[in-house]
């Protein structure tokens, strides 16, 4: 008879009660509070993490930045790196030692799941996709109309992130393409960044998840975006197979899915899975 990990019973089960497991053909860095954090190279397929996955009780939870300052008030002991989830997809699949992938989008799981990497993807949050400005917001914008009027400096993630597909297909939805990206003069590597650059004045516009324009503490004031350009996202998380800490993964994610985790998510911007 096969033995089955509680910890891992407890995350099946919670994710029974109402949270959606993925499909496969699914398709943002700072330092937190007291826990230990890096931050994710911009696009390097090597990890600068010096969280190692030691085999003891703490998890190396690599994640995505929007997910920066919410993480360690779930759970403050764990391991972290912060970055781009195409950056972290590709440290993990080059043998990062990583024990749970919390992405800002069901893609990058979906893939190493379908490469036998991590345990099946379980949706944990909602997001929802804005558009922000500088505060003072001098280039007028007060619509998404507004960003493909010549000379407004708009800012997105690169293609790789999450928050830059995702404003690449609010574009596509929206008819705007050509014009939007005529006017993109930065390309950053997760959404951190995007803000950054927003709030301190070298862009007139940025899009970024509405958590991220939350944090940044009235520096950006925030532009809502039209239904039919579809800005509602997902986030994923998932076990690493590969991960020394098996044990001390499956109770991370069982924290996140956790009524308490679950309202620390809320707390901080983000929607119900």
């Amino acid at each position: 008879m096969v033995n089955v990990n509680p910890a891992r019973r407890a995350v099946a089960a919670l994710a029974a009660i109402g949270l959606s497991t993925l499909a496969v053909a699914c398709g943002s860095s700072s330092n937190g509070s007291s826990s230990k954090t890096t931050s994710a190279p911009a696009s390097t397929s090597s990890s600068t993490s010096t969280a190692a996955a030691s085999g003891g009780s703490t998890p190396t939870v690599f994640a995505a930045a929007s997910l920066t300052k919410v993480f360690p008030k779930i759970d403050a002991s764990a391991k972290y790196t912060f970055g781009g989830s195409g950056a972290l997809q590709t440290q993990i699949e080059q043998g990062a030692p990583a024990d749970v992938f919390a992405a800002a989008s069901p893609k990058q799981p979906a893939e190493l799941y379908a490469k036998g990497m991590v345990d099946k993807p379980v949706v944990f949050a909602s997001n929802t996709l804005v558009l922000i400005v500088p505060k003072g917001n001098p280039a007028h914008v007060t619509s998404v109309s507004d960003i493909t009027k010549p000379g407004v400096k708009l800012v997105i993630c690169n293609a790789t992130v999450p928050c830059g597909d995702y404003a690449r297909g609010a574009f596509k939805n929206l008819g705007i393409t050509t014009a939007a990206m005529k006017n993109v003069v930065s390309q950053t590597t997760d959404v951190t960044q995007t803000v950054a650059e927003v709030a301190t004045g070298q862009a007139d516009a940025g899009f970024v998840y509405i958590t991220d324009a939350k944090a940044a503490n009235g520096k950006v004031t925030v532009v809502s975006l039209p239904p039919q350009a579809k800005p509602h996202t997902k986030d994923v998380i998932a076990v690493v197979k590969a991960g020394k800490n098996q044990p001390a993964a499956m109770a991370f994610v069982a924290k996140v899915l956790s009524p308490q985790g679950q309202a620390t998510l809320q707390a901080a911007g983000f929607g119900r899975p």
